[in-house]
């Protein structure tokens, strides 16, 4: 293993870049004071960062998952505007200690998803520039750009009163993962010797630490009226749509059933509620707490980056969606008529 600091910058540039694949589109790629592209359409551009101790510990960190995951949340705001990826410029700081092994790997995982994304959606999506830094955290930082047809954007202000809402991936699952890992469950654990309940978990887990959003979805959803990447949260992210919009939205709780219910098995691992153990009112009270568990993670968790779409309504959902409710007249988020409070993620607490 060799550290960064025995290395020197250029060399560990040269070993990154290594990894890279040059796209078409690219005139001059990374080596120069700035990266030259052949732009066709409006440039669509969104950035976003990991930080240690902020989006991830040491404690579980996997150099090529955490690549995947920087590439996947920056790819899945380009895509959520109806915009094909054309390139990402990737800022990294790094501690002096870290080994080039390791940065490799962060930069393979990057490389990784941008190209399976490049494969969902019909595109090249290269590495064209970016910056390398020490530092005593890691940080990651990502600019991802895109390409629009003239006045073809989605945005979240165009719901409308009647619209269908529409989901496509998953949600809730990277909040579970994430709720795991700080109960101390990790990838290799062994829960009870109940395998099925161990692939559950670590499959919660990977999404945490990996997300692989549905790219293609949103090629086969064609034209919405609205549409948003759910990072924080549904909740939140549904709401962002509706204020946006002056709409209210209705969420149909019939829904998500199938989405809770493959979190119960996670729920009831961390609230203690394992069938069997218990009986009478202790079961239905230990039960009731797994559920309301479960759905706290589908309506407020992020980071699986599934995507909700306003639309008129299908007779069926495209390829990769389900129906969740519908937008209304009035304002904010409701479960089955109920007001559903916004509280998903915020770095700041509000």
């Amino acid at each position: 293993m060799t550290r960064l600091s025995e290395l020197g910058e250029s060399h560990v540039l040269e070993r990154i870049l290594s990894h890279n694949r040059s796209g078409s589109q690219v005139v001059i790629g990374p080596g120069d004071d700035a990266a030259v592209t052949a732009v066709d359409g409006n440039l669509v551009s969104t950035a976003d960062m990991l930080v240690e101790n902020e989006d991830f510990t040491r404690a579980w960190l996997d150099w090529g998952r955490l690549g995947i995951k920087a590439a996947a949340q920056n790819l899945s705001d380009v895509c959520v505007m109806g915009a094909r990826p054309h390139g990402l410029l990737v800022s990294l700081a790094v501690p002096n200690s870290t080994e080039i092994e390791d940065l490799e790997a962060l930069f393979a995982g990057i490389v990784a998803e941008a190209e399976r994304a490049g494969d969902d959606l019909g595109c090249e999506i290269p590495i064209i520039g970016g910056d390398l830094s020490s530092s005593g955290l890691i940080v990651i930082a990502i600019t991802a750009l895109g390409t629009v047809a003239d006045c073809a954007a989605i945005t979240r202000s165009g719901a409308r009163p009647g619209d269908s809402i529409y989901l496509a991936g998953t949600i809730g699952r990277a909040a579970a993962g994430l709720d795991l890992l700080f109960a101390g469950v990790d990838g290799d654990a062994e829960v009870d010797g109940d395998a099925d309940l161990d692939e559950s978990l670590t499959s919660l887990i990977t999404t945490q630490l990996a997300p692989q959003p549905d790219y293609a979805a949103v090629l086969n959803m064609g034209a919405a009226s609205a549409m948003v990447d759910v990072s924080d949260g549904l909740s939140t992210d549904v709401g962002q749509i509706a204020s946006a919009s002056g709409v209210h939205a209705r969420i149909d709780r019939s829904s998500l059933h199938e989405l809770i219910d493959e979190l119960l098995p996670a729920a009831r691992h961390l609230t203690g509620a394992i069938e069997g153990a218990q009986s009478g009112e202790g079961a239905a009270q230990a039960a009731a707490e797994a559920e309301e568990l479960a759905l706290a993670w589908v309506l407020n968790g992020g980071e699986d980056h599934g995507f909700v779409a306003s639309s008129a309504q299908f007779d069926t959902p495209p390829v990769g969606w389900r129906r969740i409710g519908e937008m209304r007249v009035g304002s904010g988020v409701s479960l089955d008529g109920a007001p559903v409070p916004t509280s998903g993620f915020s770095h700041f607490g509000k």
